[in-house]
């Protein structure tokens, strides 16, 4: 393979060569012919004709190669080919005028054919190269193959320049493009019309045989990519699309970036726009801590937060391997960032206190927590210990240490809690509200629903689900979640930290419920399945502490806008300080003595509105292979 390649570069260079050699004598006849008026040329003239060309090929061939004008390739003809042909043909003139300067001071020698030779030459070198690209650039020559029919959405910038290159490629055909504005529907990209709008894709898939649809809208919308992918999982065709706009990095719009729909592209929101300058005043040159750094959210935290140039990150999670993963990464992404990892238990107060003491972090994110539902329902000591004791540990030493900014991050299960987590969270939130009026640091609560892709929530369930050949399981046909993108709530926790003062609980703006229903169903289709006959859906009933919907604020936390769009503030409920830190010790030993129905009954206490009914026997009744622990 490495030889027959090299032998046809050298084959096409010969070819080149041979091709700019011509030229030479061809130029130099057509300029003594310019310059008797397109008549025959005399045969004095013809001698002169003659003794030029003999000194005119050596002097070409020498300049040709000295310039380096086989550098480039014609299929990507540029300035810098043309620079390369001006600079060797006037070497070439330079060389022949030398030449027979000295042999008879360019007696006989036309004045025109001086002037007119070596225009002709560029022009004779230049054109072919030129018309080539342009030739290949929009699809003029016959294909190598039958590519496959491509329907492109979006006639702006984005399609302009997906179309331009997919006709470099034999593996596509651009057929048709669709824009759903008017002003440009009729026209024409590089040869191919736009035939209509979004409405118009099933009808131009039949018409024009269409194999696959792809959206080249950067910034497309979210009730775009649901419209086109809805159509295409109809009528069966595949369907593709570009990164956004904030994934591209500045790069040219490209085949090579085409990836199949995903379901942040069906789930996801507009791009949060955010405050940057606010941001990276509270995080550039401080010491920066984040627990939980190995999740789902704290490893994304740490990422966010390594670009805004903090003065050293402190990774700090109780799993060896997440936190190793993450370590790894940051270390390669940001080589010139301190990063000080940390292997503990948020629950260890000496291993906390020995981080703050050591390290001095002026600003906190509290990630760390047991998130997942069914299991704290089946363990709430341990929910309690990690989420209340973990993050009150945490709290308090940011207090003493004197740091900055404490920022909690905490769920829309705890509105209304129906369950331990939840319960828990809300515990931790009122904690740190109070917390914040006896204190120097700010301590701030973000709350917000399930990220997509998160580990333990249903969007990887479901990709396991669907590898294996189904079911997917769903508990209620009408059970709803709240979804946002890793990336965006983390923008939105960092956003908060630089908004609050103290004691507020921000509530991030979630958009529309999904149901979970519809969530499988788009997975399924995703995954070029069809639901129903490929795989089924089947409703296994509401697990333990699990609600049809979610909550994002309390109805007395008289929820407000921000100067930001996407963040929402909820007014804070004071409590009694003694009365909750002696609730606090009580809940404390109850789960150090695994005592259910105390704990339980101190969470109630606490939260008057955990709506759940847990309880040893209760549990063990609705799951009798598991034990409440």
């Amino acid at each position: 393979m490495h030889k027959r390649l090299v032998k046809k570069l050298l084959f096409n260079r010969k070819a080149v060569f041979l091709h700019d050699l011509l030229w030479v004598p061809i130029a130099l006849y057509a300029a003594f012919w310019f310059r008797f008026d397109l008549k025959p040329i005399p045969d004095a003239a013809t001698r002169t004709f003659l003794q030029l060309l003999i000194g005119a090929i050596p002097a070409y061939i020498i300049s040709y190669w000295a310039v380096g004008q086989y550098r480039g390739m014609w299929r990507f003809a540029s300035l810098a080919d043309l620079v390369r042909i001006l600079q060797s043909v006037a070497l070439a003139t330079l060389l022949i005028m030398v030449g027979y300067f000295q042999y008879d001071r360019l007696a006989g020698i036309p004045r025109t054919v001086i002037f007119l030779f070596p225009v002709l030459v560029v022009c004779g070198l230049s054109a072919p190269r030129l018309l080539y690209r342009f030739i290949k650039d929009n699809g003029l020559l016959p294909r190598a193959c039958n590519g496959g029919r491509t329907l492109v959405v979006g006639a702006g910038q984005g399609g302009e320049l997906l179309l331009r290159d997919l006709l470099r490629h034999p593996q596509y055909k651009p057929v048709a493009l669709v824009d759903d504005n008017p002003g440009k529907q009729g026209r024409e990209l590089h040869g191919v019309r736009v035939q209509g709008g979004l409405a118009d894709i099933r009808h131009l898939v039949d018409a024009l045989d269409v194999d696959l649809v792809v959206i080249a809208i950067p910034s497309a919308p979210q009730r775009l990519f649901k419209q086109v992918a809805g159509i295409c999982s109809e009528i069966g065709v595949e369907c593709r699309t570009l990164p956004a706009i904030a994934d591209l990095h500045d790069q040219d719009v490209a085949v090579s970036q085409l990836r199949p729909l995903t379901l942040e592209d069906l789930l996801g929101r507009e791009p949060v726009q955010l405050d940057k300058k606010s941001i990276a005043g509270y995080l550039r040159g401080k010491p920066v801590l984040v627990t939980g750094a190995g999740g789902s959210i704290g490893s994304e935290l740490c990422r966010q937060v390594a670009a805004q140039q903090p003065a050293r990150l402190i990774i700090f999670d109780h799993g060896e391997f997440n936190i190793y993963t993450i370590d790894h990464e940051l270390r390669n992404t940001f080589p010139d960032l301190e990063i000080i990892t940390v292997l503990g238990d948020v629950k260890n107060h000496e291993r906390v206190d020995w981080v703050f003491r050591k390290f001095r972090p002026l600003v906190i994110f509290h990630a760390a927590a047991y998130k997942h539902v069914p299991m704290i329902e089946l363990n709430p000591a341990e929910g309690v210990s990690n989420n209340i004791i973990g993050s009150r540990i945490v709290a308090d030493a940011a207090d003493r240490y004197k740091a900055e900014a404490f920022v909690f991050v905490s769920t829309d299960k705890a509105v209304n809690p129906a369950n331990v987590m939840g319960t828990t969270k809300r515990i931790a939130e009122i904690y740190c509200q109070n917390l914040a009026k006896r204190s120097t640091t700010r301590y701030i609560t973000t709350r917000f629903g399930n990220v997509l892709g998160s580990a333990g929530s249903v969007v990887p369930l479901f990709e396991q689900q669907i590898r294996e050949g189904g079911p997917l399981t769903v508990t209620h046909k009408d059970i709803t979640r709240y979804f946002m993108t890793i990336p965006e709530a983390v923008s939105l926790i960092l956003q908060a930290g630089a908004m609050g003062e103290g004691g507020e609980i921000f509530v991030l703006d979630m958009g529309e419920p999904v149901r979970i229903r519809d969530l499988a169903e788009q997975m399924i289709r995703l995954s070029g399945l069809t639901p129903g006959r490929d795989i089924d859906i089947v409703y296994t009933g509401l697990r333990p502490g699990e609600k049809l919907f979610e909550e994002i604020f309390h109805e007395r936390e008289n929820l407000r806008g921000t100067r930001h769009p996407k963040l929402f503030l909820a007014g804070s409920r004071p409590v009694e300080w003694q009365w909750l830190t002696d609730e606090l010790a009580e809940l404390q030993g109850a789960a150090t003595s695994r005592n259910v129905d105390k704990l339980i009954g101190h969470l109630r206490r606490i939260v008057p509105e955990y709506q759940g009914s847990h309880g040893g026997e209760s549990a063990e009744a609705t799951t009798p292979h598991l034990k409440v622990v």
